[in-house]
């Protein structure tokens, strides 16, 4: 994608979607950790199932604590992975009871120091809590930004890197929430629905579908 491509390229999904957002469920900051630390290798859909039973119980980091291990994994158990989740979410909840007053840091250091907790995760909760220009390249991004040409990579960091690079000051906060969601209804995995795709004209993938 040449960069003269890459406004209008956002605008075009700004201009459908003004103020995108993730679709995982939450109403603080300690949730949306919370759900974002389940979400691994799952689907929104899936997580919110769990969470809209488990946080109107437990939804502070002593709640979950108060829960113990067992009663949290009762929660969440239809998650993928529940059980090493599970694990990770209550050591978090220890360590932001002890270290942090039971906030949510607004560091990535911080972040990055919570079990479970990857640079992925740090990245959405800085963009998505505390309004930073921060890319997480989940697999729809990666996808999105190696198929468009939009910032090619061989990994998510170097992805990551490139969309840093790329994307123009005034989409960098919420980029990467179109980029999630541009991938996860139209720019699929299988068959992209370049068709319908807004963005088509801007896009560098050479075999586009033509229908459905």
């Amino acid at each position: 994608m040449k960069k003269d491509q890459i406004e209008p390229f956002f605008a075009t999904l700004k201009a459908a979607n003004p103020q995108p957002n993730t679709e995982l469920e939450y109403t603080s900051v300690f949730e949306l950790l919370s759900a974002v630390l389940l979400s691994a290798q799952a689907t929104d859909v899936g997580v919110n199932k769990a969470t809209r039973k488990l946080f109107p119980v437990a939804n502070t980091p002593q709640a979950i604590l108060d829960l113990g291990l067992a009663g949290l994994e009762s929660y969440v158990k239809t998650i993928g992975l529940y059980r090493s989740k599970a694990k990770h979410l209550m050591e978090t909840c220890r360590i932001l009871v002890e270290q942090h007053g039971g906030m949510v840091p607004r560091t990535r250091e911080a972040l990055e120091a919570l079990p479970g907790v990857g640079r992925k995760t740090a990245n959405v909760v800085l963009n998505v809590a505390f309004g930073q220009p921060t890319m997480a390249v989940d697999t729809h991004i990666f996808r999105v930004s190696n198929r468009t040409g939009l910032a090619p990579g061989k990994n998510p960091l170097q992805v990551e890197i490139q969309l840093m690079k790329r994307v123009p000051a005034a989409y960098a906060v919420d980029s990467h929430h179109w980029l999630i969601l541009h991938g996860r209804y139209v720019c699929m995995a299988r068959k992209p629905l370049c068709f319908k795709c807004a963005v088509s004209q801007h896009c560098d993938f050479k075999p586009k579908t033509l229908s459905d």
